[in-house]
């Protein structure tokens, strides 16, 4: 998302947009918008052959994308959104959500810490390349060279 898309005012709920409007918005391609309609995430209303989208839907797309940046599944994000349209009492769905959450969580740490540990194996390799280079050089400079004369090694 681009800094001007997250520094505009939110607009009236009166307000439609149109895909192109959306996407700019969020730094997105009409493609990707279509696609989230595709899976149901979006539903926007027609005005002939145009699609017009509401404040809500606006909401809607803003969550996916959100979900998405966490990196939760289309299914998870769905989840996430159809909550926030959802007028019944969602205690239950707030639940298993925050079980998903708490999943992704402990799976975005174990990676850490998986990259963590590789981060100090890299290090490690970068100072022992640096020491042999150091030692070869060191020994280059040590050793005589024979000049005009080629050796060959028979086999």
């Amino acid at each position: 998302m681009t800094a001007s898309a997250r520094s505009l005012p939110p607009p009236k709920e009166g307000k439609t947009f149109t895909i192109t409007e959306l996407a700019q918005e969020f730094d997105i391609t009409p493609r990707a918008i279509r696609f989230y309609e595709d899976v149901g995430l979006l539903t926007p209303a027609r005005a002939g052959r145009n699609r017009v989208y509401t404040h809500r839907e606006r909401t809607r797309l803003k969550l996916t994308l959100r979900g998405k940046r966490l990196g939760l599944s289309l299914q998870e994000v769905k989840q996430l959104v159809d909550m926030y349209d959802s007028k019944a009492d969602t205690s239950q769905q707030l639940k298993a959500f925050l079980q998903v959450l708490r999943e992704h969580r402990s799976q975005l740490e174990r990676q850490l810490d998986d990259i963590e540990v590789t981060l100090v194996e890299i290090s490690q390799h970068e100072e022992r390349c640096k020491r042999l280079l150091a030692e070869a050089a060191s020994h280059a400079a040590t050793v005589p060279r024979r000049r005009g004369k080629t050796h060959t090694v028979e086999p």
